[in-house]
């Protein structure tokens, strides 16, 4: 793979964030960024988002009251490719 050198303007925190990822996971700072964009690339409908979809889930939650709380979710991301991987969290009563 090629590559190309680019300059970002970064927050000192987002910075220590990249290079804590980095170092947790054994990897360089570009590849934590290379990931993030393929994880929001995954996720994210940049070009207009979903709004039916968005309608449907909190129609969905209002009727169940199950979510996956956010701080596992983010928990269950930064477990990813470490020895300590979490498995996958289940949706739940929330409220």
């Amino acid at each position: 793979m090629s590559t190309v050198r680019r300059i970002l303007d970064l927050d000192a925190e987002t910075d220590a964030r990249i290079d804590a990822l980095a170092a947790r996971n054994g990897r360089d700072a570009a590849a934590v960024v290379a990931d993030a964009v393929e994880l929001l690339d995954s996720v994210i409908d940049i070009d207009g988002p979903d709004v039916e979809e968005d309608i449907r889930r909190l129609r969905a939650f209002e009727q169940t009251g199950e979510a996956i709380p956010a701080a596992e979710v983010k928990a269950w991301v930064e477990s990813w490719g470490t020895t300590g991987e979490l498995p996958r969290p289940q949706p739940r009563k929330v409220i």
